[in-house]
């Protein structure tokens, strides 16, 4: 059968009857991608983390369980499935669980799920956040929910750390040598930190940790800095 060249011709090889010819690759069929019809197993592997929010007396566990795709084969790898809230307040139990619907449905959906991190964590309160231990700024109880699978997202290797290890040991040197130095009044239950006393808020991941240092406001928490 004819068929019409239209790109211009910039070079030709004229194929010998008897050399061999490469047979095309063809794309492993028997890998196994996270989509709709992945059926769940009997057992799933999962974490449960537990908030503990100032707006209540009772917490909240949010167990996410994960699957396992092409198990014991160079293509392993584990993505998260489904996911459950658990709490005795019962004040919030129809919107969470709607929420926890809708999470698992874009889990299980396949491709690049890491996006509800950021869209979770850019809610906010109307009523004002609040500080968690450790001085993080939480906007509202569904940026922690979202706070919550960023954390098993990297536990699990979906999300990569924005830092390398030079610049965690650096930081890690740094926090220490400016604790030492540093004479921290006594903090309630509530208001420990692992940063120093006077520390300001970074604007990049809201947590009491920014400090002058080296001629520069750094964040000795994610390594945020006005001077690059």
């Amino acid at each position: 059968m004819a068929k019409e060249i239209k790109s211009k011709i910039v070079g030709y090889e004229v194929v010998k009857a008897d050399q061999p010819q490469a047979e095309p690759v063809k794309p492993e069929s028997n890998v196994v991608h996270m989509h709709e019809s992945v059926e769940r197993p009997e057992m799933l592997l999962g974490s449960t983390y537990k908030i503990k929010t100032p707006l209540s007396d009772h917490a909240l566990y949010i167990t996410i369980n994960d699957i396992i795709l092409n198990e014991d084969t160079e293509h392993e790898q584990r993505r998260p499935f489904e996911i459950f809230i658990n709490s005795k307040n019962m004040e919030n139990f129809q919107w969470v669980l709607a929420l926890t619907r809708v999470i698992s449905a874009v889990f299980r959906k396949g491709g690049d799920c890491t996006f509800l991190v950021e869209e979770l964590k850019a809610v906010f309160d109307p009523k004002g956040g609040y500080f968690k231990r450790g001085g993080k700024f939480m906007p509202s109880l569904v940026a922690e929910i979202g706070e919550a699978i960023e954390n098993h997202m990297r536990m699990i290797g979906m999300i990569k750390s924005d830092l390398d290890e030079h610049q965690k040991a650096f930081i890690e040197k740094k926090k220490q040598e400016i604790t030492a130095q540093a004479k921290k009044p006594e903090a309630s239950h509530e208001e420990e930190s692992s940063f120093p006393a006077g520390a300001s808020l970074c604007g990049k991941c809201s947590t009491k940790a920014v400090i002058y240092m080296d001629g520069c406001m750094t964040c000795l928490n994610c390594g945020d800095s006005k001077c690059g």
